[in-house]
């Protein structure tokens, strides 16, 4: 599992939970609260309208027409309250009043329970025994929400307690209240919940972030991909990074030191025992004839070494880069021209007719000098590869995918199947068909360079009538590195 998903899968487990409990304990701690405000009103009101009561004694009796009246003038008279979103239409309190043997002699609700006993109801008989009254009761049996709240308090005349005054408030409202806030804390809590694992994301995709970029960086390596390091903040992963970084070039620069110095002592070898064997016999008395032909074997042999370490110094300078430092907008058109034009006597010497087929428009972004030594080498290996009055076909492309294909077709002899996929190692080379002499074999390395530095590919390959077709392949759009 992917440490990012590990990160967010972590982090919305802990915010699952710690969600749901809190939104748990909320929820499950509202209707108690809204009991306790409700309670907390019913007696107050309890305790004032047993203060009136006292104040309204016939004998030793309540008189409760005072009652009766006011009750029945609240129920006739209509209004409305608008409580936030609830509106109120009705006056849904209950009052009774029962005696000192807990008889009712008053009920609001129409007299409903005039004259019943309620000495068993908790309000009412533990204030006739001087204690707190308090009860909740359902008006339909087993209907959760018909339950209804009573507080009693007594009625007191000259220190005597002569009755009870009970109030009830039903608790649909104050349910209706609690069903709302619970509403509103789920939305509420979702919607932070939702937001901190949103963070939660961002944040671990910010931690993990640099990790890939810089597991990238190391795959392209590892594939020969010409990239800088990303940039990876100011943090461990980018000294982790920096780390990777020196490391590669460490190991890099000894390894490249010592295949240049084995290849070097390789190809320079045979060159140089041909200048010694030819210096040797120079000595003796020889023929001029073959005086001229031992000068001419030094020659070619010295013009080898030359070419073979400029070459060489030309593709260390590259294969040491990791990033183009010129870069500029170039027609690849004119580059084609200029190197064509260049290399006309090449072309006269062996009669070789040159055709091309290019795009009017033919943009892109690089190094000038390194993209026209790659188009050069190409043009070099067809006419090394092609006999004496053959044809070479250039075309350029503008591709679909944003690329710019250069393709270079030759009808010499091919590539042999065994060497398809070395030509382009260092100092790997094939005998050229009307010599039998081979070049410095760094000409197509030098080009598969030029093209990773600039993102793109070469490819050469045979053709089924015959020859081969070498495809360079440049972005046309402006070079990025990883970051």
């Amino acid at each position: 599992m992917r440490i990012q998903t590990r990160i967010f899968l972590g982090i919305l487990i802990i915010i699952g939970i710690s969600f749901y409990v809190l939104v748990s304990w909320i929820v499950n701690d509202l209707k108690p609260q809204y009991r306790k405000i409700t309670e907390e009103s019913l007696i107050d009101t309890s305790r004032i309208l047993a203060s009136i009561a006292a104040m309204n004694i016939k004998g030793d009796k309540v008189d409760i027409k005072i009652f009766r009246k006011t009750f029945e003038d609240i129920h006739n008279k209509s209004f409305s309250a608008k409580i936030y979103d609830f509106i109120k239409q009705d006056v849904d309190f209950r009052v009774y009043i029962t005696d000192t043997l807990g008889t009712v002699i008053f009920d609001s609700d129409n007299g409903r329970d005039e004259g019943k006993d309620y000495s068993q109801w908790i309000d009412v008989r533990r204030t006739l025994r001087g204690e707190y009254g308090a009860r909740t009761s359902h008006d339909i049996t087993n209907d959760p929400y018909s339950s209804v709240m009573y507080i009693a308090s007594p009625i007191i005349v000259k220190g005597k307690t002569i009755g009870v005054l009970s109030v009830g408030k039903p608790t649909r409202t104050a349910n209706r209240f609690v069903e709302n806030s619970k509403k509103r804390i789920i939305f509420g809590g979702t919607i932070v919940c939702l937001s901190v694992v949103l963070i939660g994301l961002l944040l671990s995709r910010m931690v993990t972030k640099p990790i890939q970029q810089l597991t990238a960086y190391a795959k392209s390596i590892r594939d020969g991909k010409k990239v800088s390091l990303p940039k990876l903040g100011k943090n461990e992963v980018k000294e982790l990074g920096e780390a990777f970084e020196e490391m590669r070039d460490a190991l890099d620069g000894k390894k490249y030191i010592e295949n240049y110095v084995q290849t070097l002592t390789h190809e320079v070898k045979s060159p140089l025992s041909a200048i010694q064997g030819a210096l040797e016999l120079l000595k003796e008395k020889v023929p001029p004839e073959q005086q001229s032909r031992f000068l001419s074997n030094i020659h070619i042999e010295t013009e080898r070494i030359r070419t073979i370490v400029e070459k060489l110094l030309l593709l260390s300078s590259l294969e040491s880069k990791k990033s183009i430092q010129d870069v500029e907008r170039l027609n690849i058109n004119e580059i084609l021209n200029d190197a064509r034009k260049d290399m006309i006597p090449v072309f006269e010497a062996k009669r070789i007719l040159f055709e091309s087929k290019v795009d009017k428009e033919s943009f892109l972004e690089g190094d000038r000098f390194l993209i026209r030594q790659a188009v050069v080498n190409l043009l070099q290996n067809a006419i090394d590869f092609s006999s004496e009055g053959g044809k070479i076909i250039v075309n350029i492309i503008n591709m679909p995918d944003g690329f710019i294909e250069l393709t270079v077709r030759d009808y010499g002899p091919g590539i042999p199947d065994y060497a398809l996929n070395k030509v382009f190692e260092r100092f790997y080379s094939l005998k050229r068909p009307d010599t039998g002499r081979k070049s410095s074999g760094l000409g197509l390395s030098l080009v598969k360079e030029v093209a990773l530095l600039h993102q793109g590919s070469i490819e050469l390959k045979n053709l089924s009538d015959g020859g081969a077709i070498a495809a360079l392949r440049l972005p046309a759009r402006r070079i990025k590195t990883i970051s």
